[in-house]
């Protein structure tokens, strides 16, 4: 089976999004690479807080990633979403359509539901979804945990994470599409104003 790991970059990305619109669903992409039966995760796109489902900004949105990670010679390899009850982790039907679409041009697309009661644990908060046949199942077992075929490039990450939202209120410079349709200066591409300077 794939292996898939998922960098601090990527990660934070995912949290912070999902902290910043903690009473909102929200979405997105992960970019990455596939080399030797692993899927490198090394960045996320942040897409949308208001418009989540299929709608003309999602496909702007989407065809924008797109463009950007081709610049980055890097390929849209996975969904994200984080949806607004805490104990809410299936995919959504928006999810499974543009991770569909997504595995029209990455055969190995992978989707993530953010899991809101691990979120401010310290754990890992990702369920991870692959495909079975027309639908999106939920991986059995514990994802991130040893021995699984998802891991973090580094253990430290879902506490690292925890603390750049608690103690560096560093969502709150994190900004995505709808945020950029609103002020045009928010880099929802790349969000380095976010980003630690040691990643």
């Amino acid at each position: 089976m794939v292996q898939y790991s998922v960098s601090p970059e990527a990660y934070f990305k995912v949290v912070f999004h999902a902290a910043k619109y903690p009473h909102l669903p929200v979405n997105g992409v992960l970019l990455g690479k596939e080399e030797a039966g692993q899927v490198s995760i090394v960045d996320a796109i942040p897409l949308l807080h208001h418009w989540t489902s299929l709608s003309p900004m999602m496909e702007i949105g989407l065809d924008l990633a797109g463009r950007h990670a081709e610049s980055a010679s890097l390929q849209l390899v996975g969904y994200y979403q984080a949806c607004e009850r805490i104990d809410d982790v299936a995919l959504a039907p928006v999810g499974e359509r543009v991770a569909g679409k997504l595995r029209e041009g990455f055969k190995n697309t992978v989707a993530f539901v953010v899991d809101g009661d691990k979120l401010g644990s310290g754990e890992a908060a990702l369920v991870p979804y692959l495909p079975e046949g027309p639908t999106w199942r939920p991986q059995s077992g514990a994802a991130f945990a040893p021995n699984s075929n998802f891991k973090f490039t580094s253990n430290e990450l879902p506490q690292r994470a925890l603390a750049l939202v608690r103690e560096e209120w560093r969502h709150e410079a994190f900004g995505d599409f709808d945020d950029h349709l609103e002020d045009v200066t928010i880099d929802w591409l790349r969000n380095s104003a976010c980003m630690p300077s040691d990643i």
